[in-house]
């Protein structure tokens, strides 16, 4: 057959007339569209409602949907990180997972995401106190030998560098996850926190971040990091709103917003000057049981005056007294 296409197209060149035989001009390199996973309803529809599943604290619909994404964008890590989040609610749940993980790789060993999937697994179950770094270490990198593009791989790796405080080596990894898929949510918050922690740099920080919720809007961690690189940067009405919002989709107080968001919120408030406004999401936040010491200690702060005067409705005081208890209902 190729020779048949080879003799046709030396037949073709022979039949130009002397007179058209002028190079072609030359071709125009091709352009390849950068990937972006959040354009495709399919994937998309079924990871938000994982996530608010997730966020409702229905962990069993969070997995559900999470495998239906991840059906269809198998190496999608910000899915894989949440379907893993989802199993280690339970640890059976993880476990099962990992089996079966164990098993589709010993079918399939010459697939990266394979050896990618297993490894976000033993990452988690290190998370959940069963020590399988190296065993995921190994799997991402037999993935990265397969693989050398493989972008899920290396925010893994990139993962497992930050938890080690290996900045520069986890920033370098990220940054190659994201050569090959710039919309890769979970590079670009593991980069943006880099940003903003190590390097001091918010404003870099939020560049990386800003347009996630257009990409996943229910994904109520992001709206927390937004808010919290705002307040770095002294933005406090923008940092309210993402907070805000932040505390509004983590319905179930399962992540960072829900478990935090209320003294972050409080925190915004006392350095624009709002005591008033803090005091209140700090009683909200012993309320819902979250982040309960660091919401008493600043409530102390506010009475003692530490962040201006103290509310007028407050009965008057010593300096340093406890604030009065509730009375139990």
């Amino acid at each position: 057959m190729f020779r048949r296409v080879l003799s046709l197209a030396l037949t073709l060149s022979c039949a130009v007339p002397a007179s058209a035989a002028t190079p072609p001009p030359a071709p125009k390199p091709l352009t390849i569209a950068a990937r972006n996973d959040y354009l495709n309803p399919a994937f998309t529809v079924p990871l938000g409602a994982g996530l608010r599943a997730f966020y409702e604290r229905d962990f069993g619909a969070a997995r559900r949907g999470f495998e239906a994404a991840l059906a269809v964008v198998p190496d999608n890590t910000l899915a894989l990180s949440l379907l893993n989040a989802a199993a280690a609610q339970k640890p059976a749940d993880l476990t099962a997972l990992i089996d079966a993980e164990e098993d589709a790789l010993a079918k399939n060993p010459k697939s990266a995401p394979a050896h990618v999937r297993l490894a976000f697994s033993y990452m988690f179950a290190s998370l959940t106190g069963r020590d399988r770094n190296l065993d995921a270490r190994e799997e991402l990198n037999l993935a990265v030998g397969l693989d050398p593009l493989s972008q899920s791989a290396h925010t893994g790796l990139g993962i497992m560098r930050e938890g080690e405080r290996s900045t520069n080596r986890a920033k370098t990894e990220f940054v190659a996850a994201l050569a090959v898929d710039p919309q890769n949510v979970l590079a670009r918050e593991y980069l943006a926190l880099i940003y903003q922690e190590d390097l001091k740099d918010p404003q870099r920080a939020l560049t990386t971040v800003i347009d996630i919720p257009n990409l996943v809007p229910d994904y109520a961690d992001i709206y927390f990091h937004i808010a919290s690189m705002l307040h770095d940067l002294k933005q406090y009405d923008a940092a309210v709103t993402y907070a805000m919002r932040g505390l509004t989709a983590d319905v179930g107080g399962v992540g960072e917003s829900g478990q935090h968001g209320y003294t972050l919120l409080a925190r915004i408030y006392l350095d624009d000057k709002r005591p008033d406004e803090a005091r209140r999401v700090l009683k909200a936040s012993i309320t819902a049981g979250t982040d309960v010491a660091f919401a008493n200690t600043l409530l102390k702060k506010i009475d003692n005056g530490d962040y201006g005067k103290a509310p007028s409705s407050a009965a008057p005081s010593p300096s340093g007294s406890p604030a009065p208890k509730k009375k139990k209902k």
